[in-house]
Order: structure tokens, then C-alpha cells, then sequence
């Protein structure tokens, strides 16, 4: 009986390890399909691909604009120990991207392309930005990051359809994941540079150098118009 038992288990490993085998084999196999469909679809169709470049520039700075909010506001507040207002800006943001999304609908009936929506909100982000690191006041800084994180919140669905317009659906999770890479690929060298330049300047400066950032995403979006208008 007791080899029976032990017959019937290694049958059951080598089942199993064939199957493995056979996934991975698969996986492997699919995986340069995958990556040749999401250059395909993805960096070698104009307009996604400015727009996987204009995400190099623009989500490293959102990143670090989010998280180097708190501090800047403890040190413009004047009291360090003020954890509340840490909180506050995570808040706002918070709320600010419930509204914005509750706006976006109403905002797509005012205009209909969406290349428009990413331009004005490239340009706006980065003139937030930049006020935020001109006037170093405590009330302007919440209302700047309020408005700030409203555009961000009313971009992103619309950037994501439009993307998602662009890739035909087999691709379409490849392609969003790569645009995800570039994005993150940006954050990696705009973060430390931020986060530099805060040692040695100032917070101010960070957000000024971070706007610089943002607005350098521009041109890629109106490549984007250009390449298809009637988005």
C-alpha cells in the first residue's frame, strides 16, 4: 500500500511539474509577443507615443509634488510638530480627486477633444507648481494644492481613454503597463533631482524646478494634436 501511495505521488509531481513547464514555455513564448505588440500599438504609434514621453516628465513630478507637500506645509505653518497639517495635505489631495472625478463628465461636454483636456492640464500643473514655489505662504499652498490635485484627478481618466482608443485590446494591458514604465522610469531620475534640489535650495525652488519639469511635457502633447486631431 505504502507504494502504491508513493507511486501515485510522483505521478502526481511529474503532472504537476509538467504543467509548469508547459506555462512557462507559454509564458515565454508570449512574452515577446507581448512586448512586440506594445512597441507596435504603443511606442511606434505617434500619438501614444508622445504621450508615454510626456508621462516621463510629468508623473515623477506629481510624485514628488504629493509627498514633499507635507513637509513644505509643516515648515510654511511654522510648527514641525503640527502632524494634523502632515495630514491635511493628504486630505486634500483625497478630496480633491473625489470632486475631480465627479467632474470630469461635465467637463468632456465643454470640449470634446481630449488632446485639449491633456494640454491644459500639462500647462496648468506646471503654472501650479510654480506658484506654489513663487508665493511660500501657507494659505496659497492649500489653495494651490487643492487646485492642483483636481486637475490631476480630472486628467487622468481621460488621459487612460484615450490611451485605451489607441491600443486595440489584446495589447491594451501591455500598452498601459509600459506607460506606466516610462512614467516610473521618469519619477526615478526627477525624484532624486527634486529631492536635491530641496537639500540644497529650498522646497521653493523644488516646486519651481519641478514646474520646469512639468511644463517640458508640453510639446509632446502638442505632437499629440498634431499626429491626431480629431482627438
Amino acid at each position: 500500500m505504502r507504494k502504491v501511495v508513493k507511486f501515485l505521488a510522483a505521478v502526481a509531481a511529474i503532472v504537476v511539474a509538467a504543467g509548469v513547464q508547459q506555462r512557462a514555455e507559454a509564458a515565454f513564448v508570449g512574452a515577446p509577443l507581448g512586448l512586440r505588440g506594445a512597441i507596435q500599438y504603443g511606442f511606434a504609434n505617434p500619438p501614444v507615443r508622445w504621450v508615454m514621453i510626456a508621462s516621463a516628465f510629468t508623473d515623477g513630478v506629481s510624485i514628488y509634488g504629493f509627498y514633499a507637500m507635507q513637509p513644505y506645509l509643516l515648515q510654511l505653518y511654522g510648527n514641525p510638530k503640527a502632524y494634523g497639517i502632515a495630514g491635511l495635505s493628504a486630505a486634500i489631495v483625497g478630496g480633491a480627486q473625489i470632486a475631480g472625478g465627479l467632474l470630469v463628465s461635465r467637463l468632456s461636454r465643454v470640449a470634446r477633444r481630449r488632446t485639449t483636456w491633456l494640454q491644459v492640464a500639462v500647462l496648468a500643473s506646471g503654472l501650479t507648481l510654480l506658484a506654489i514655489g513663487l508665493v511660500p505662504r501657507f494659505p496659497v499652498a492649500v489653495g494651490l494644492l487643492v487646485a492642483w490635485g483636481l486637475l490631476f484627478a480630472t486628467v487622468s481618466p481621460i488621459r487612460q481613454v484615450y490611451l485605451s482608443e489607441l491600443i486595440p485590446s489584446e495589447q491594451r494591458a501591455t500598452g498601459l503597463s509600459f506607460d506606466s514604465l516610462m512614467g516610473s522610469g521618469g519619477g526615478v531620475i526627477a525624484q532624486p533631482l527634486l529631492g536635491k534640489a530641496a537639500d540644497v535650495w529650498g522646497y521653493p525652488a523644488s516646486y519651481i524646478c519641478g514646474a520646469a519639469i512639468q511644463l517640458m511635457a508640453a510639446p509632446f502633447i502638442w505632437l499629440v494634436r498634431r499626429h491626431r486631431p480629431d482627438l
